[in-house]
């Protein structure tokens, strides 16, 4: 769950000098927190490179009345997972996102490794921070998911990775910068993303969807979001306390066709939606050089898995 998500609009490392209030003495730098995604890079012919590796350890399932229950067989996941952005002028960047999964269950394994997804994203920074007079930074995000994961007449079901469906994503992102007393800098992020696929994927026999053997048919992803906030604390100039807090909603998928040639199928899944938080520490040698750990849990949701996610991210800016 976390990696469909939070392939989300990827990872969010941006480490790079950030606009802080005048009176500081040294201009914080910083990594990125695990969730939030990061705005277009500071100037035209930045390259950053960010790749993300993470444990997905699923702990039991949040039912649909909220309550919490132990979950068996559980499918744990082991990912890599990799944003490049770069930019193309000093406000507008193209940013693309890699992953690549291996899960296992019981005495079941992936067939190998498993690329998912492959979403695209440009971004246009449309204001500018300026911290002094308190006015914060937007930037707008628009992109296209392609469906390049696993999906249908899978071999076995830990081999889906995919939805099958070209996906429209969009996202508005703010972040702004404080300073606190003792000279320590706070960074702020909020965002908002949405979801919606646009076409439906053909599916047979054992699928992502959840079908089995003899299904042949359609099915569509439902619409999905998330929404959170960031905050970044500075200790000093290298060493930064990072947390992420998001709410991710996501309507059911809807799934047609006929099971074995003879029994008619349209249902639609139930709507899930789930509680993260993130808390990391980040390390930077520079300002373009960085690394971030932490972990990343689900507390509260419905119709849907608890997963533990211990995670790092090396960021870098060419």
């Amino acid at each position: 769950m976390f990696f469909l998500f939070c392939l989300v609009f990827g990872a969010s490392a941006e480490a790079r000098a950030d606009d802080v209030a005048p009176e500081k003495p040294y201009t914080q730098w910083y990594t990125g927190s695990l969730i939030s995604p990061s705005g277009a890079e500071a100037k035209a012919g930045i390259f950053g490179w960010e790749p993300y590796y993470s444990y997905n350890q699923p702990v039991g399932y949040f039912g649909a009345n909220g309550m919490s229950h132990p979950l068996h067989p559980r499918q744990e996941t082991v990912s890599n997972s990799s944003l490049y952005k770069y930019g193309i002028t000093d406000d507008f960047s193209i940013q693309a996102h890699t992953a690549v999964n291996y899960g296992w269950k019981q005495n079941n394994t992936t067939s190998g490794l498993k690329f998912g997804d492959f979403p695209v994203d440009l971004i246009w920074r449309f204001v500018n921070a300026d911290p002094v007079h308190y006015i914060p930074m937007f930037n707008l995000f628009a992109g296209v998911s392609f469906p390049t994961g696993d999906y249908s007449h899978l071999g076995r079901g830990e081999d889906g990775v995919g939805n099958g469906s070209y996906v429209f994503r969009l996202a508005l992102t703010e972040q702004s910068t404080y300073t606190l007393p003792g000279n320590h800098a706070l960074r702020l992020r909020m965002w908002g993303t949405f979801r919606r696929a646009l076409t439906a994927a053909r599916i047979s026999d054992v699928s992502s969807y959840g079908t089995t053997k003899g299904f042949q048919g359609y099915a569509r992803p439902g619409m999905n979001g998330q929404t959170g906030f960031s905050l970044e604390y500075g200790v000093n100039q290298r060493w930064v306390l990072a947390m992420d807090l998001a709410r991710d909603w996501s309507n059911g998928a809807r799934i047609w066709g006929q099971q074995n040639g003879t029994s008619n199928v349209d249902r639609i899944r139930a709507a899930s939606s789930d509680w993260l938080i993130a808390p990391a520490v980040e390390y930077n040698w520079s300002p373009r050089f960085g690394i971030i750990a932490g972990v990343s849990t689900y507390f509260a949701g419905h119709n849907t898995g608890i997963n533990v996610a211990p995670q790092f991210a090396f960021n870098s800016l060419f």
